[in-house]
C-alpha cells in the first residue's frame, strides 16, 4: 500500500480515534507506530462525559462504559483525615447521557479502539517509524523505516502527526514548542491496596511538601497512585532506575493505604507546552504532539481525541470534494485556543497542589478542603464545575464557522441534550453528517429545502427540557458532523442555511 488518503503516525489514543472516524466516512487510512504493540501502562485514566456523547456516533460508549468504572466522588485528605468530599453522582445529571467522570485504565481503552478498527479493515502497523516526509503542495511524501531498519516511501494526500510530546511531525513542520517543565520527578504507579481509600473513588492527599491521588479502577482496591518524588530522594537515585521505595510515604499513609503489590511503577517529568501552530500545508498536529499539560483534572486523552474529532469531519469533506481547503484553517482556530486556556488552568492548579512554603501549605491543607467542600455545595457552582471538567463547556463561539444565537445557545456550543425528560435528541448524531435541528415547529418551506438539498431535519415537540437547556422555540439548529452547532437561526429561513453554506463554499450533503 505505497498511497493512502490520510498518514497517521502514532496509535495512541487520538491517532486510533482519528482513524476510526475517517475510515466510517469512507476515507482511506494507514496507521503507523514505532512500538512493537499496544501500551501495557499508562497514566490517563479518566474518560469525561463529552468524549463519551462523541463515543456514541460509533455506537463506542457501550463497551467503554462497560469496561470503565463510574466514579463516585472525589475525596480530600489532609493527615490522615478526610476533609472533604464532593460526590459526583448527581452532578451532571440532566446535563448529559452520562453525568459521571469514568475511571477507565488508557492501555484497556486503547485495546477496544484497536478492536474496533481492525473490524473496520485497518490495522495498525508496528515498527514502523516515520522518519522523515515532504510535502510538496499536492501531498505527502512520506519515508517510513521498518523493524529491520529498512525504510520505504509512502505517498498520502494528508499527513496526521500523532507522534506524541517527541513529535517528529512537529519537529520538522518547525512549529516551536513552547512553555516549560515542572522541576520534580512524578510518578505513577498501578497497586494493589487495601485501607478505606481502596473503594474505587479519587482520593488525594495533601501534606505538607507532599501529595498523592489515588485514581481506583475497580472496587476491590486495584487503582492508580500518581505523586512526587522528593528531590533528594530522586537524587539518592540517580544511578539507578527510580523504584517505589523512593517515594515518599506520608501522603499515602494519610490515606490509610497500605499497598499490597506494585504491579508497574514508572517516573515521568510533566510539562506544559503548546504549538504555535496545528497545520502547516498537508501536515496536522493532533494530541500531545500538539499540546502537553499536567494531569490535573484527567484533560489530556480527552483533548487530543477532541482533536481527531474535529479534524476528521473536515478532511473528509475537503477529501471528498465538498468544501474548500479553506475549511481545515479552521482546525487550528478552534482547537488551539482550547489548549492554551487548558494549559494555564491546569498549570495554575498543578502548581498550587506541589508548590513549597508554610504560607502555601497552610492554605492548601487548611484553606482548599473547606472552601471545595462549600462551592461544591452550591448548585450552579457544582454544575460549572461538571460542565468544565466533561468538557460540556467546550466551544468555539469564535471560530469562523459558528454563526448566531437562538436562546440562550450560542452557535459554536454542543448541542444541548434533552433526552432526560424527553426525547434523546442526541441520538440523530450518530449519522456523522451535517442535520437540522427544530424545537417545536418546522416550516413547510425549511422541510422543502432540507429534503431538495438532501440534509436530514429533526423536529422535537416543544417542551420543559427544551426551555431549560436554553433552546429557542421554532428556531433552527444548524448541527456539524462532529455534533457541534454551526449557526442558530431564530427565524427559521431556508434561505439562510442556503447563504450559510454558499458562503463558506461547501456542500450540506454527503452525495
Amino acid at each position: 500500500m505505497n498511497h493512502t488518503e490520510v498518514l497517521i503516525a502514532g496509535a495512541g489514543p487520538t491517532g486510533l480515534v482519528l482513524a476510526l472516524w475517517l475510515t466510517r466516512q469512507g476515507v482511506t487510512v494507514r496507521i503507523v507506530d514505532k512500538s512493537a504493540g499496544a501500551g501495557e501502562t499508562s497514566r490517563a485514566m479518566a474518560v469525561q462525559a463529552r468524549t463519551l456523547e462523541l463515543y456514541r456516533q460509533m455506537e463506542l460508549d457501550g463497551e467503554i462504559v462497560a469496561g470503565g468504572l463510574r466514579n463516585p466522588a472525589i475525596n480530600m485528605w489532609v493527615k490522615g483525615k478526610q476533609r472533604a468530599r464532593l460526590d459526583l453522582r448527581d452532578a451532571g445529571t440532566g446535563l448529559t447521557p452520562f453525568p459521571f467522570v469514568l475511571i477507565y485504565p488508557q492501555d484497556r481503552h486503547e485495546r477496544v479502539l484497536l478492536r474496533r478498527l481492525e473490524l473496520a479493515g485497518v490495522e495498525v502497523e508496528r515498527n514502523t517509524e516515520l522518519v522523515g516526509f515532504v510535502d510538496d503542495g499536492a501531498g505527502v511524501t512520506a519515508r517510513l523505516r521498518g523493524a529491520n531498519g529498512d525504510e520505504r516511501e509512502c505517498t498520502a494526500s494528508w499527513l496526521a502527526g500523532c507522534d506524541g510530546a517527541r513529535s517528529l511531525v512537529r519537529t520538522l513542520l518547525g512549529t516551536g514548542f513552547e512553555g516549560g517543565t515542572y522541576e520534580h520527578v512524578f510518578y505513577v504507579a498501578d497497586v494493589e491496596a487495601e485501607g478505606p481509600a481502596a473503594n474505587g473513588e479519587i482520593h488525594i492527599s495533601l501534606e505538607s511538601g507532599d501529595f498523592a491521588i489515588l485514581l481506583g479502577y475497580t472496587n476491590n482496591g486495584m487503582g492508580r497512585l500518581i505523586g512526587a518524588v522528593r528531590d533528594d530522594r530522586a537524587g539518592a537515585a540517580s544511578g539507578r532506575p527510580l523504584q517505589y521505595e523512593d517515594v515518599e510515604q506520608r501522603a499515602i499513609a494519610s490515606l490509610g493505604l497500605q499497598v499490597r503489590k506494585v504491579n508497574w511503577f514508572s517516573t515521568y517529568r510533566v510539562h506544559h507546552r503548546v504549538t504555535g501552530r496545528y497545520r502547516r500545508g498537508r501536515a496536522f498536529l493532533l494530541g500531545d504532539a500538539a499540546h502537553v499539560h499536567s494531569p490535573a483534572g484527567g484533560q489530556g486523552m480527552n483533548t487530543g481525541i477532541g482533536d481527531a474529532i474535529n479534524l476528521a469531519w473536515k478532511l473528509a469533506a475537503v477529501q471528498r470534494g465538498r468544501a474548500p481547503q479553506a475549511l481545515l484553517d479552521s482546525y487550528e482556530a478552534e482547537r488551539i485556543a482550547f489548549a492554551r486556556k487548558l494549559v494555564e488552568t491546569t498549570d495554575r492548579v498543578f502548581s498550587f497542589v506541589t508548590a513549597q512554603g508554610n504560607m502555601v501549605d497552610f492554605v492548601r491543607t487548611r484553606i482548599a478542603p473547606l472552601f471545595a467542600s462549600a462551592a461544591y455545595g452550591i448548585g450552579p457552582v457544582r454544575e460549572l464545575m461538571f460542565r468544565i471538567l466533561s468538557q460540556t463547556a467546550l466551544h468555539y463561539h469564535d471560530s469562523p464557522l459558528s454563526e448566531g444565537m437562538a436562546g440562550h445557545v450560542k452557535a459554536g456550543e454542543r448541542l444541548p441534550w434533552i433526552g432526560r425528560d424527553g426525547p434523546d435528541n442526541h441520538a440523530p448524531l450518530g449519522a456523522m453528517a451535517w442535520q437540522v435541528h427544530v424545537y417545536g415547529d418546522a416550516p413547510a418551506d425549511l422541510a422543502h429545502w432540507c429534503r431538495d438539498t438532501g440534509l436530514a431535519l429533526h423536529r422535537f415537540d416543544w417542551s420543559q427540557a427544551c426551555y431549560d437547556a436554553g433552546l429557542a422555540r421554532d428556531a433552527v439548529y444548524l448541527i456539524r458532523p462532529d455534533t457541534y452547532i454551526a449557526m442558530c437561526d431564530p427565524a427559521g429561513a431556508p434561505s439562510n442555511l442556503e447563504r450559510y453554506f454558499g458562503t463558506r463554499g461547501m456542500a450540506a450533503h454527503a452525495r
